[in-house]
């Protein structure tokens, strides 16, 4: 049994924290995986559909300004080429630009898991296509003395073209290669020298904005990898919280079982015990009369020496049950510091006795009241004088200080000349039901709740608690309450004068 960890109780009771995310992490990189494995582009389908919806919002936003774009290359063109030729084209241009914003507008209108991504991509793609020729159809606008004016438009509409497609790299391409054909067959016009520069500057700058397209793409799918870790980070942190939430609901649930089922046991317990502790002292002081047998006295007395350990044992409980929750009544009132300690000690004073032990005191009788649950102090000072006749062995000393602290405070402390505790066991005398070495070898009587009450209490009147103590020399224990709650320095309150005469 000694060989139990918390490791193996943590393993016993299912899966930690850390595997629970290992294993989710796991989960969530096989998915992806294997998205990416299916996938055309090697993307995720969230990221294909994202690209898609990208590109058909960039198309239906700019179908009006490329229309009204097309409108004034043809006005333009129509000064040297007549009026006929530029409206057909115009007319054949806003026709492609609208077939291109309805498919768009239809593709963000459908339900997105019911889209065919591969599907939709191959249809922008001929739809991107399509718009190029049309736009690479202004050649013919600049048959005569216009051709520059045509290679003005071309690059331009390559301009457009390459950065509305750039989220769909076969889009931007599609729509690249005829406006670059446009422009080679520009040098069908003329071959002078000044319109080959102009032509391969032309070239030039499409092929800079098919590569300003693929730096656009790669962005977009960062931007959209760094979103989706931030939503997956967002969304383990939600149901992190939706854990702690429940798991915060199941210790108040519990917490308050406990506190019915403490209720609920210290009235069925206390109930029979009362009576056990009755009859047991009638029987122990023969008060009908005396005992046939004598050993029926001792049994008597150990029988009410029980009930009175079992009836401690229950307070003690029940008042650490209470501390814990933060359900501990406070009745303040103004108590004279020195004098409980001085009632604990005469309380205590037959039992030290009993060992022949004695009391060395340095009590401070002039100290101020202080404002704090006198119950409370009774109950602190009465189980550290316990501790200290429990482990004093006999002939032993105890000393009791009572004064003020170099912060204007008041202090009780108590030390014994025990065996003391080992360093490495405070810990362990701190915690509920814990108990040193000393106490398991010398067999003392305790339930390990009296220090942890005191220091629960201690922290009630937001006091401190020191324990101080070495092997063969003893252990001291000081309690300090805070300035705030010595009565002298509490601040008068004013009374108006006319009230005070």
């Amino acid at each position: 049994m000694s060989d139990l960890t918390v490791e193996m109780v943590q393993r016993g009771r299912g899966p930690s924290t850390e595997e629970v995310a290992r294993r989710r992490g796991i989960a969530r990189d096989m998915r992806s995986a294997r998205e990416r494995l299916t996938s055309q582009t090697g993307l995720e389908r969230a990221f294909d559909y994202e690209l898609l919806r990208h590109y058909a919002q960039y198309r239906t936003g700019a179908g009006i300004p490329l229309g009204l774009f097309a409108i004034v290359l043809a006005v333009a063109a129509s000064f040297w080429t007549g009026p006929l030729i530029p409206v057909v084209w115009a007319v054949g241009v806003i026709l492609l630009v609208t077939l291109n914003t309805a498919m768009s507008l239809r593709f963000l209108r459908t339900d997105p898991q019911a889209i065919a991504l591969p599907r939709w991509r191959r249809r922008f793609v001929i739809g991107e296509a399509l718009q190029s020729l049309a736009w690479a159809a202004m050649v013919g606008l600049g048959a005569t003395s216009g051709w520059t004016f045509g290679l003005f438009g071309l690059v331009i509409a390559s301009a457009v073209a390459t950065m509305l497609a750039a989220t769909v790299p076969a889009a931007a391409v599609a729509a690249l290669a005829p406006l670059i054909a446009g422009a080679l067959a520009l040098l069908a016009f003329s071959r002078e020298t000044d319109a080959l520069l102009l032509v391969a500057m032309a070239c030039g700058s499409q092929i800079f904005f098919l590569g300003l397209a693929r730096r656009l793409y790669t962005s977009t799918v960062g931007a959209l990898q760094s979103r989706a870790e931030k939503d997956a980070v967002f969304g383990e942190l939600e149901q992190a919280k939706a854990n702690s939430d429940e798991a915060r609901r199941r210790a108040e649930e519990a917490n308050l079982a406990k506190s019915r089922f403490l209720a609920t046991m210290s009235h069925e317990l206390r109930t029979p015990l009362n009576a056990i502790l009755g009859f047991s002292e009638v029987m122990k002081n023969e008060v009908f009369g005396a005992h046939a047998a004598p050993s029926y006295r001792e049994y008597s007395t150990d029988i009410h020496d029980s009930g009175m350990h079992l009836l401690n044992l229950i307070n003690e409980i029940l008042d650490l049950s209470r501390i814990e929750a933060g359900r501990y009544e406070m009745n303040e009132e103004a108590v004279q510091l020195a004098h409980v300690v001085e009632e604990c000690r005469h309380m205590m004073g037959l039992k030290a006795k009993a060992k022949n032990q004695a009391f060395a005191e340095f009590i401070d009788a002039s100290l101020p009241r202080i404002w704090a649950d006198e119950r409370a102090l009774r109950q602190i000072v009465l189980n550290l004088l316990s501790n200290a006749v429990k482990f004093t062995p006999p002939g032993g000393e105890i000393t009791i200080k009572v004064g003020w602290t170099s912060s204007g405070g008041q202090y009780v402390a108590v030390k014994d000349s025990g065996p003391g505790i080992p360093e490495d066991e405070i810990d362990t005398v701190m915690s509920s039901f814990g108990r040193g070495s000393m106490a398991i070898k010398t067999a003392e009587q305790g339930s390990g709740l009296g220090l942890p009450i005191v220091k629960g209490l201690v922290d009630l009147h937001g006091g401190n608690f020191t324990l101080r103590s070495r092997p063969r020399e003893g252990t001291e224990v000081i309690v300090t309450l805070p300035a705030s709650r010595v009565m002298d320095t509490l601040t008068a309150v004013a009374v108006p004068a006319a009230r005070a005469a």
